[in-house]
């Protein structure tokens, strides 16, 4: 879904200025509107945007949602924050202080608690910073301005190390997404930000759009943020009748509600042990010294007899209870081992979840290996059976609740990172042809 950030000046109650921004809205085809001081005074009735509803926020800080989605929930821990839930993205949406760099810096630490407190959740940090985050992000005239200073520069820092956050905006040379005359000296900033859990960048693109301040349709004085995430929200429920049809219907073409994601049904009933899993007792668990070993996600075991057969002190668990592998009461595996199951998790924080988990199982100094479909495999999947597009990825089936994923080596690092796990150095490679798999690292500490 395509997200627009942007600082809007507290014009959206005039007329002219809030035509052009619903005909800029419905050109681009935004879905969510995210505007910092969009109206004054800040407790006045919101504007109507035509084919937005109102989600929720003030003249400070406000949310607009495409009139035919379900409206996300919205809160405000603080004055200069809006936390807003796009499914399984954490949204905030912030307006730091425009006045002092002590203010801007106890926000910037205070977000950064926030972000800590996300556990790990995927997370967007958006909207006008009032900061240059680099010295060449900010001039004045053609020299560095000295509005921003080296302390918040390190708070921000701080900000995006810990949370894990990449400056999606960070060109070289800058973009800036402000232009003032001051002093008759024209002052420059890129303080407009989007700020985005790192293992998310390659599934979204961010654009700045300068049209919104300096074309003939312009009506406000900052670019505009389009951010486009990889999220599927449900459908909006009429409001004019009784109950809904979907009560009575599960999977229509209009159906709008909420479907249950049911990745066990893409498990395999097997009679033989798998290629990984026969991969991993000829190639790995030799070198490593595997003596105990979890499969994390077995399905219906398969994998876990075979590694039974080979002298291994080996379980399984699969958290569909139909299968028979409830959790297994003890830890401190040797070796965890998680075949396809990323793939088919709908979203990037259940895969983080389920990374944490497969970790929970492994001794300190033992390896996981992750083996996933890739990219490639899965986008001709999707164009061979006509999937339809779903978060970052496709439902293969909408009647099984299924879905599915390509996720190739580098984005398995990215979220093993999240989980606590780092890549593994001189282990063997599997042969295993058209997937893709990785061996991950329990440190020590």
């Amino acid at each position: 879904m395509l997200l627009a950030s942007v600082n809007l000046n507290k014009r959206l109650g005039a007329t002219s200025a809030r035509s052009r921004l619903a005909s800029w809205l419905r050109e681009h085809r935004v879905h969510a509107m995210l505007a910092q001081e969009p109206f004054k005074p800040v407790d006045r009735t919101p504007p109507t945007l035509p084919g937005f509803t109102f989600a929720g926020g003030d003249g400070h800080l406000a949310a607009w949602i495409s009139e035919n989605l379900a409206p996300p929930q919205v809160t405000s821990p603080k004055p200069w924050l809006l936390r807003i839930e796009l499914d399984w993205l954490a949204v905030y949406q912030v307006h730091l202080n425009a006045y002092t760099a002590a203010s801007r810096t106890a926000q910037l630490a205070e977000l950064t608690v926030l972000a800590a407190a996300e556990n790990d959740r995927p997370l967007l940090i958006c909207g006008d910073f009032n900061l240059a985050p680099r010295p060449e992000d900010g001039l004045f005239g053609e020299e560095t301005s000295s509005f921003t200073t080296e302390t918040e520069r390190g708070h921000l820092r701080s900000l995006i190390q810990t949370a894990g956050l990449t400056d999606t905006t960070a060109d070289q040379p800058p973009a800036f997404t402000f232009e003032r005359l001051v002093s008759n000296q024209l002052s420059r900033f890129r303080c407009d930000l989007a700020l985005l859990s790192d293992h998310l960048t390659l599934a979204t693109t961010v654009t700045a759009d300068t049209s919104v301040r300096t074309g003939p349709q312009a009506f406000t004085d900052h670019s505009a943020l389009l951010i486009d995430v990889p999220v599927t929200l449900d459908n909006a429920e009429p409001h004019d009748v009784l109950f809904s049809l979907n009560e009575l219907i599960s999977d229509g073409p209009t159906s709008s509600a909420k479907r249950e994601y049911q990745p066990h049904k893409t498990a395999m009933s097997r009679q033989t042990p798998s290629p990984a899993s026969q991969a991993v007792t000829r190639h790995l668990t030799g070198p490593l010294g595997v003596r105990s070993l979890l499969d994390h996600g077995c399905g219906r075991g398969a994998d876990v007899a075979h590694y039974r057969s080979t002298g291994l002190d080996a379980d399984g668990f699969d958290p569909h209870d139909a299968f028979g592998w409830p959790r297994p009461e003890r830890t401190g595996f040797d070796l965890v081992t998680s075949a396809f199951v990323l793939n088919v998790l709908p979203d990037p924080w259940q895969r983080i979840q389920a990374l944490k988990d497969a970790a929970s199982f492994t001794r300190p100094g033992g390896h996981i290996v992750v083996v996933t479909r890739s990219a490639e495999e899965i986008a001709k999947a999707a164009a061979d059976g006509g999937w339809t597009a779903h978060h970052d990825g496709f439902w293969s089936s909408k009647s099984k609740g299924t879905f599915q994923r390509g996720i190739d080596a580098d984005e398995i690092i990215a979220l093993a990172r999240k989980a606590g796990l780092v890549p593994a150095a001189d282990t063997p490679v599997l042969p295993l042809p058209g997937v893709c798999h990785t061996v991950l690292f329990k440190p020590q500490t």
